[in-house]
């Protein structure tokens, strides 16, 4: 197999939009197909907003606030303001530039677009260096239970701010979904099929939740690739290595890939974890000892040319070959 020019990540999150910048910079342009999370969608006065969609679409168009790593750098919060003056629950942190987006979105779609067409279309009026599809059409919202009750996403994450211990999850709506047409092309045309470096149970599992997608990468003829989000059992961002111990689940590189166990054929790890690389060696998948590290687009860029240079090793291994 050559060097993969038409690619589809499974991407949310910060650590998701970072892995896809890296990858729309060392691809050809067009080469690059992004299937976002949507269980962290919600609805804030009235409006449709899409987190890990936004976030995709702001970092590959240059716009996202790289400081804090999602939001649209330069922002101001003028109408949140007025929001908080008029007693409205303001603990969602929206920027004006925010809004304008969400009200163009959920003016689109009360207009009976799909959220795969108003997407797609923001993406390029945006200038994104990849196409970027949501995994369904379909609501479907990552749900917590915790010591406090069964919360929402966004309730816990930016409300509560990640502190109520988590019992176990669900992705509520998902059994009824239809995965995008879209994105099963996408995947089914696919040279390679990469997982990026998100939250397993909070960006990528809700995206593997829809009917279909699994399916789809189980299935596939190319070679299905992940990138460890865990360094030395830690998360690089977020509260993964805590949700893992609060839910009893295996940690590490080697826990991650257990959960992929059957998707994917390689997994990028840290070169240091020694013990998780053996591991996963030892249950058939094809590691890349690598610095999984992405600082700014320059280390996304560096780790996705190694990624993607790993791929035709992982094809051979794994007895794929290209779409």
């Amino acid at each position: 197999m050559s060097a993969p020019t038409r690619i589809v990540l499974l991407a949310g999150g910060v650590g998701g939009a970072r892995m896809a910048e890296g990858l729309a910079r060392a691809l050809p342009a067009g080469a690059l197909t992004v299937i976002a999370n949507v269980g962290d969608d919600e609805r804030f006065y009235g409006l449709h907003v899409s987190p890990d969609i936004d976030t995709l679409i702001y970092t590959l168009s240059d716009r996202i606030d790289r400081g804090q790593g999602w939001g649209v750098k330069g922002d101001t919060t003028r109408a949140l303001d007025v929001l908080r003056d008029l007693d409205a629950p303001v603990w969602m942190k929206l920027g004006d530039a925010d809004f304008g987006l969400h009200i163009w979105r959920s003016w689109r779609l009360a207009e009976g677009a799909s959220l795969t067409e108003v997407t797609e279309e923001a993406a390029k009026r945006f200038g994104a260096r990849a196409v970027v599809l949501p995994a369904t059409d379909d609501p479907v919202r990552t749900k917590l239970k915790t010591e406090q009750g069964w919360m929402d996403f966004q309730r816990w994450f930016v409300g509560a701010r990640c502190a109520p211990r988590v019992e176990a999850l669900r992705y509520e709506g998902a059994e009824r979904a239809t995965a995008s047409p879209a994105a099963i092309a996408a995947l089914h045309d696919a040279d390679a099929i990469l997982v990026a470096p998100s939250n397993p149970l909070l960006s990528i599992e809700p995206i593997l939740a829809v009917p279909g997608i699994a399916d789809a990468l189980r299935r596939a003829k190319v070679p299905v690739v992940g990138v460890s989000p865990l360094i030395a059992g830690k998360a690089v961002k977020g509260p993964l290595a805590r949700l893992l111990e609060d839910i009893g689940l295996p940690g590490g590189a080697a826990g991650i890939a257990a959960r992929y166990r059957g998707l994917i054929d390689g997994f990028a790890v840290d070169r240091n974890d020694m013990a998780d690389i053996a591991a996963i060696r030892t249950d058939g998948v094809a590691v890349l000892p690598a610095d999984i590290i992405m600082p700014d687009p320059a280390g996304a860029e560096r780790l996705a040319r190694e990624v993607l240079a790993f791929v035709p090793t992982v094809a051979k291994i794994a007895g794929r070959a290209a779409a």
